[in-house]
């Protein structure tokens, strides 16, 4: 079967599960904002301190001066993206992005364009 993603979708999935495999969390992403850069990160579930891979993401592009996002990879055990992500991610894009679910290993579950 062909990959449906793009070669730079697919390097965020990459970078997404290298990042989750890192910290053993339970959800990776990774983003790439409007000037090609990308952003990676897991959850983060501290006593004091809980955000979603996502959250992380975007709050990295927005401390980097990041204009917005074009595309975005969750990877995790879910099998749908949670609403507050989106919200962010529609709150952040700056326009249209694409999202991709993908499941632990990689594999795409869903996209759809926010």
């Amino acid at each position: 079967m062909d990959n449906p993603l793009s070669p730079e979708d697919t390097k965020l999935v990459t970078l997404a599960r290298a990042t989750r495999a890192r910290v053993g969390a339970a959800q990776g992403a990774a983003v790439r904002d409007r000037d090609g850069r990308t952003y990676a990160a897991a959850t983060v579930d501290l006593p004091s301190l809980s955000l979603s891979a996502v959250q992380v993401c975007v709050a990295m592009a927005y401390a980097s001066g990041s204009a917005g996002l074009e595309a975005v990879v969750v990877l995790g055990a879910e099998s749908q993206i949670d609403e507050p992500d989106l919200q962010v991610i529609g709150e952040f894009s700056g326009g249209e992005c694409v999202v991709h679910l993908a499941d632990p290993k990689g594999s795409l579950v869903t996209s759809l364009t926010r």
